[in-house]
């Protein structure tokens, strides 16, 4: 190890020690034995199980198979966050090939900087983190699951549902990306447009035209920004399937890495365990070898938090 990355990494587990012992403990303590759904009240069970199917009302009930979680950030504005759409089905289909059960847990807000720049909403868009963070531990908070599938993309996204699923370490989780969209119109030409608007050679119906080719299709934004460093980083820190980051959606590739990573999460370790000082060392040289966003610098700090 670099003797520079070696001493930083030595200090921050030292300043870490009692805040990390103390997560630790109550990691231990969540985790206890068998699954925690087998604690529940026969009402509160039949609750979180009342609009399954019968098998899996079967399943449920007995703690016989184990039962995971979904938290995603789909909505079918943002382009990064749109093929998440079919997520779910294919997840549940591996999984039942499992023996496994799988319930939505709950969705969290996705935002993105790339429509709100210049706009009032950009400054929500930090303060989404934090509501991400908070929506991510909520769907986790019925005490039913044995581990956690999360799907997210951009900037905040993926910090807050880091965050929120840390809550929970005792789960086992695994980070599913959506892709990056294909390429588009060249940035050198997409510059000559934007050229032509600013000296008023060309209309704004011409400029939308250029853009739209620029950004025209599901997936992340087609440079290494904030999005795309996020899937870098989760790949870095064990939380992807390697090689799954920047596999474009609605391929045959992408689909056998999402039904690869499920059939996964029975051998995966819980989150506590990938999730530490050397992780976090990690993923920032990661960012930095990667010319990745220096936006990561921040939500670094708050996962380590």
């Amino acid at each position: 190890m670099n003797s520079a990355v070696k001493k930083i990494t030595d200090r921050i587990i030292a300043r870490s020690q009692h805040s990390r012992a103390a997560y630790l403990g109550k990691i231990k303590a969540a985790k206890g034995s068998g699954p925690r759904r087998g604690q529940l009240a026969c009402g509160n069970l039949a609750h979180a199980f009342a609009a399954c199917g019968t098998e899996d009302k079967n399943d449920l009930g007995t703690d016989i198979k184990p039962n995971y979680a979904i938290v995603s950030a789909y909505n079918d504005m943002l382009s990064a966050h749109q093929p998440f759409q079919d997520f779910p089905e294919i997840i549940k289909d591996e999984a039942r090939k499992q023996d496994a059960v799988v319930q939505f847990a709950g969705g969290v807000p996705a935002m993105c900087d790339g429509v709100t720049q210049g706009r009032a909403g950009m400054e929500l868009s930090l303060f989404s983190r934090d509501v991400i963070a908070m929506s991510t531990a909520i769907a986790l908070s019925h005490d039913m699951f044995d581990g956690a599938f999360y799907l997210g993309v951009c900037d905040k996204i993926v910090p807050g549902l880091l965050i929120g699923a840390l809550s929970f370490g005792h789960l086992p989780g695994i980070f599913m990306p959506a892709g990056p969209m294909t390429s588009g119109l060249p940035n050198g030409e997409k510059a000559r447009v934007r050229q032509l608007y600013a000296e008023g050679k060309i209309g704004r119906d011409e400029l939308l035209v250029a853009e739209s080719q620029s950004y025209h299709g599901p997936g992340t934004c087609t440079f290494f920004g904030t999005a795309n460093s996020n899937q870098m980083l989760m790949e870095i820190m064990g939380l992807h399937l390697p090689g799954s980051s920047f596999v474009n959606p609605g391929t045959e590739m992408r689909t056998a890495m999402t039904r690869a990573a499920t059939r996964q999460m029975k051998a995966a370790p819980i989150l506590a365990d990938i999730i530490d000082e050397k992780a976090l060392v990690n993923g920032m040289v990661g960012l930095l070898a990667t010319g990745g966003s220096t936006n990561h610098t921040q939500p670094l700090i708050a996962i380590g938090h």
